[in-house]
């Protein structure tokens, strides 16, 4: 992949601050705006480096130094933030600058010095089409009640796709929807919803502190940007199960992690009775990867998709058995239009929007995937039918 253009030197110079001068973040705000960067990273030593397309691309910005991010910081967090970093080391806030954008931004301590994370957050959520996201996620966030899970590692798209969810019910449904998310990342305006967003530490002090009274303030949709720990988990289940749809993230790469973490969250003798509630509370499971594209610059969510039916159910309420998730979702495909990881990626594969190379690498079963490719497979696996013709021919 061809890096994109660095900054010029006149750019450089701009961010480079005179003696006593604070430094000029907003020229490096611009040229990652400019070369549609998803991320910057800040430490002291190296240049500004932006993330493309999942590649690090150093900008040609001088290396930072101690002062500059000290600059930086006395002019970008707000004092809360600059207290708990005092205390913790580590803060989270959002940063608008004005002509530029909005960013997510986490700061930490490294080697003793600050480093700095920014995520671009664009100013309108896309939608469910413009994401390449699978239709079934459309009907997935109109279902009335339930836990719906979004989910995948850092930078995969997650908070991208829940936004373009709520968007879309933004469209089709009348109804309250609250978020608490830690930072307000996209802004949605009232279409046909009635829609809060609260920020910890701003609106609110904890996530624990505001799931204790979401309840109260006539929800319909219940947003919770990320489940950290067992008390943001038990009130997202029982709000789920007292008829409200929440809607939340966990860092697990596909459903079958995502249902034994849950589950892990709780000590043994609790485990029966979290799986009967799990199993009733649960909607869905929509896990992310982003595949390079290979036919233009960019990429592609390679989407895995688990509708929690009547076998799903009876999966995860029995203890004596392993759970056989990725089975139940390949076989869920024509009735229910679940699918894996690896019948996702064979879509985009077929499509041309992928190369081979990409696709082995990742699929969730490398090797069945290249048989499958190369058309080996048995008459009674139809795990690839309908994705890019049928391999089994």
């Amino acid at each position: 992949m061809a890096n994109p253009p660095l900054a010029s030197g006149s750019q450089a110079a701009q961010a480079a601050p005179a003696a006593n001068q604070p430094y000029n973040y907003k020229a490096v705000m611009q040229e990652m705006v400019k070369q549609g960067a998803s991320d910057l990273h800040l430490k002291v030593g190296r240049p500004p480096t932006l993330r493309i397309n999942g590649e690090l691309v150093p900008l040609n910005f001088p290396p930072l130094r101690p002062e500059d991010l000290k600059s930086i910081a006395e002019q970008t967090m707000p004092p809360k933030q600059i207290k708990e970093f005092a205390e913790a080391k580590e803060a989270d806030f959002a940063l608008g600058v004005p002509g530029i954008g909005r960013f997510r931004v986490n700061v930490y301590q490294q080697r003793g010095t600050i480093a700095y994370a920014f995520r671009v957050i664009p100013f309108q959520a896309k939608t469910c089409e413009e994401l390449n996201l699978p239709k079934i996620v459309e009907s997935i966030a109109l279902k009335p009640r339930g836990l719906i899970l979004v989910t995948g590692i850092t930078g995969s798209g997650k908070s991208t796709a829940l936004a373009s969810m709520i968007q879309f019910v933004n469209e089709q449904r009348h109804a309250n929807i609250i978020t608490i998310e830690d930072p307000i990342e996209f802004l949605h305006r009232d279409i046909n919803c009635h829609i809060n967003q609260r920020e910890v530490g701003t609106d609110t002090g904890t996530f624990s502190q505001a799931l204790r009274r979401v309840l109260r303030q006539d929800p319909d949709i219940i947003l919770i940007g990320e489940i950290r720990d067992l008390d943001t988990l038990d009130t997202a289940l029982k709000a789920a199960d007292t008829g409200h749809l929440v809607l939340s993230t966990l860092h697990t790469t596909d459903a079958t992690q995502t249902i034994n973490r849950i589950l892990s969250f709780y000590p043994p003798q609790e485990q029966t009775s979290v799986r009967y509630a799990l199993s009733s509370a649960l909607q869905a499971v929509i896990s992310l990867r982003l595949v390079p594209r290979s036919d233009r610059p960019g990429r592609v969510p390679a989407c895995e998709v688990l509708i929690n039916t009547a076998a799903v159910r009876d999966q995860i309420r029995d203890m004596n058995t392993s759970l056989n998730i990725p089975d139940l979702i390949k076989e869920g495909h024509i009735q229910y239009g679940m699918q894996t990881f690896d019948q996702s990626i064979m879509q985009w594969y077929k499509s041309g929007a992928i190369s081979y190379e990409s696709a082995v690498f990742y699929a969730s079963n490398p090797s069945e995937f290249a048989l499958a490719v190369q058309g080996v497979a048995g008459t009674s696996d139809t795990s690839f039918s309908g994705f890019g013709g049928d391999l089994t021919a």
